[in-house]
């Protein structure tokens, strides 16, 4: 799980947090799924030809979604609705929220751990959601790449982040659910480790000091 050989030999201050599939379990086809019901592979044509990751990700370094919304109707008018959706329905390609990981995080902000986050965003959702999730507000620093104009897995995402924060990368650990990311950050030195459950990920919590084991109850005399 851990990146590199930094891990755990190091005293951890902070901890950085990705936000999509750490806490938000965030995936289009939540939302296209109503919209293309059975038609699975008219919906992964959408995804893969239409609106792209890669156009996606113009918007997560800080394009307006409106824009690139025009841009792919007139590109594409016989796809107008589904577009329309990827605009007006945003919010509706989050699931929820990720079952423990806010729970997590309360633990950490108790034991006073410096807590941020790091996370590949809109700069118009991210604005939305901070009125939406109120555990947004738990952190003390946020860097989305939609303000920033720079993105994950680019290095200076990273660089640049530790530098808003005051902070080295041997203090942090980083937290992403994309093995790309995780790789990414420990290539610039900060100790990484790929999200799979919020239960795994307080143990390896615990394991860093940062968090008490859970207590258990045993059988009395």
């Amino acid at each position: 799980m851990t990146h590199g050989a930094q891990g755990r030999g190091r005293a951890t201050r902070a901890v950085l947090f990705d936000l999509g599939g750490v806490f938000l379990d965030w995936d289009p086809r939540h939302l296209y799924r109503k919209l293309f019901g059975d038609d699975v592979a008219a919906m992964e044509y959408f995804l893969g030809y239409i609106c792209t990751p890669e156009w996606h990700g113009e918007q997560d370094r800080g394009q307006s979604i409106a824009l690139a919304c025009a841009e792919r109707r007139a590109r594409y008018p016989g796809y107008t609705e589904m577009i329309n959706a990827w605009e007006r329905r945003g919010e509706e390609m989050i699931r929820g929220v990720i079952e423990g990981s806010v729970e997590v995080l309360s633990e950490l902000k108790g034991a006073g751990v410096p807590c941020y986050v790091l996370s590949n965003m809109e700069r118009e959702t991210w604005q939305r959601r901070l009125g939406i999730y109120d555990f947004l507000g738990w952190f003390d620093g946020c860097f989305i790449s939609g303000l920033e104009g720079v993105m994950k897995p680019e290095p200076d995402f990273f660089v640049l982040a530790l530098e808003r924060f005051g902070l080295s990368p041997t203090e942090v650990l980083f937290i992403d659910d994309r093995d790309q990311n995780t790789v990414a950050a420990a290539g610039v030195g900060i100790p990484s480790i790929v999200f799979r459950s919020a239960g795994a990920m307080r143990e390896e919590l615990v394991a860093r000091g940062l968090l008490a084991p859970a207590v258990t109850s045993g059988s009395g005399a």
